[in-house]
């Protein structure tokens, strides 16, 4: 009889397993079955990814969903989006999508990826995934980029501090940091010294003031590296560490290195300058010895300089006068850094052309003019913060100029008869 009923038995026990095991993969508390992860990216090869980019990584384990919230997406086809980031009004959003696409992406990018696994309670799990929930509805997602204040990264860190209830910030929140906004962007862009300098001409002394390791964490490796330290105290009372794992996903190849300590750069920029004004005053030496070539190299060479101080000079303006980039504002780059530069385009190319001397010395002594404004700006810019209302580090951008002024302002070829003319026509004047 058992023989009989056995096969039905033995189907009815073998149909319950799909049962028994949904039970086991059930979550015995809300909150138990998701598993909270930072995910770090490290820099890539545009430059708005230089400093790196850090998205929050919800695993479901009832699912088996793993979501990627990045607070970071834009879109070079948003309608007026590059007029909108020329005036700093950059709307950015947040996304959601799954996790295993992103880290492809990353690692065919070869971008360096490390993960974090947060150790927090399972309540604190599911407000941490309600309110990036939240954060991805329409009316939610979209948000005002700062590159300093709001953006992926610390939307990421306000998260951090919403699952260690007000923790993180309490503990970073005043604590000094060992540098400022300017060294840390410099920490990122010290092996291009062009976008190096440009970037901190056009950034003003807003970002040369002392900051908290709160605000430290605009940059992704900066959370990543104070999560890894922090401890918090759960709803029991008890001390625990933040992370419970650090995962190396993926490792980059043959990038630059993040400094640990940014470079001085000036001395640098001062040699390159130096060789630079090197040469255009060989230009002048010829020029003396009645070699055609020397005169029109000369004035090819103030003409080029003029268009790129003067360029970045009319860009630092316009980014201080017109725009809502407020980290580029209270500049004393304006001081030397002046559209004025720009005059120098049409008249280096007029000196290099006139074959009459009375031409040639007019435009020489009006060139002399604005490259001796540039370098008067330049002391006076240096002089100034002997006053404790000015403390700009500009000192590279400084440097990279003022050889090149001094050599075009004070080269004493031609130098007699530019300041006779100057100090004839002052006389006709009066």
């Amino acid at each position: 009889m058992a023989k009989k009923y056995l096969p039905i038995i033995v189907l009815l026990l073998v149909s319950c397993v799909p049962l028994f095991s949904q039970q086991a993969k059930r979550p015995s508390a809300p909150g138990e079955n998701l598993t909270i992860k930072i995910a770090v990216i490290g820099p890539g090869s545009e430059l708005y990814f230089w400093w790196g980019h850090i998205a929050l990584v919800i695993e479901d384990s009832v699912t088996g969903q793993s979501r990627f919230y990045d607070y970071g997406v834009f879109s070079f086809e948003n309608e007026n989006f590059f007029y909108n980031f020329a005036f700093g009004r950059l709307l950015y959003s947040t996304a959601v999508s799954p996790s295993n696409r992103n880290i492809a992406i990353y690692e065919i990018k070869n971008r360096g990826i490390k993960m974090f696994t947060l150790d927090i309670p399972p309540e604190s799990r599911i407000k941490v995934k309600d309110f990036a929930e939240n954060n991805i509805l329409p009316e939610n997602r979209d948000y005002m980029y700062h590159h300093f204040k709001d953006n992926c990264c610390t939307r990421i860190r306000d998260i951090i501090d919403l699952a260690a209830n007000g923790q993180f910030r309490e503990q970073y929140g005043n604590a000094p940091s060992r540098f400022t906004l300017r060294e840390h962007v410099r920490r990122h862009t010290w092996f291009s010294p062009p976008v190096d300098w440009i970037l901190n001409f056009w950034m003003g002394q807003g970002i040369d003031t002392p900051i908290t390791v709160w605000d430290d964490m605009f940059l992704p490796s900066e959370v990543g590296k104070r999560i890894e330290e922090f401890s918090y105290y759960d709803t029991n009372g008890v001390r625990r560490k933040l992370v419970s794992g650090v995962q190396t996903v993926y490792e980059a190849k043959n990038r630059p290195v993040v400094l640990d300590v940014p470079r001085k750069q000036w001395p640098r920029e001062l040699a390159f300058s130096m060789a630079l004004s090197a040469i255009f005053a060989f230009f002048f030496f010829l020029y003396a010895r009645n070699i055609s070539a020397g005169r029109v190299l000369a004035g090819v060479s103030m003409s080029l300089s003029g268009l790129v101080f003067g360029a970045a000079s009319l860009t630092l303006y316009f980014l201080n006068l017109f725009t809502n980039h407020d980290y580029t504002y209270n500049n004393i780059n304006m001081l030397f850094g002046t559209p004025l530069l720009l005059a120098a385009v049409p008249l280096g190319i007029c000196y290099a052309a006139a074959k009459e001397k009375r031409k040639r010395v007019f435009y020489d002594a009006l060139l002399r003019i604005i490259w001796l404004v540039c370098a008067l700006g330049i002391f006076v810019s240096m002089l100034i913060k002997l006053f404790p209302q000015y403390w700009q580090r500009n000192l590279t951008d400084q440097m990279l100029m003022l050889p090149v002024a001094l050599v075009f302002a004070l080269q004493p070829v031609g130098l007699k008869e530019a300041v006779t003319r100057l100090i004839k026509r002052k006389g006709n004047n009066e």
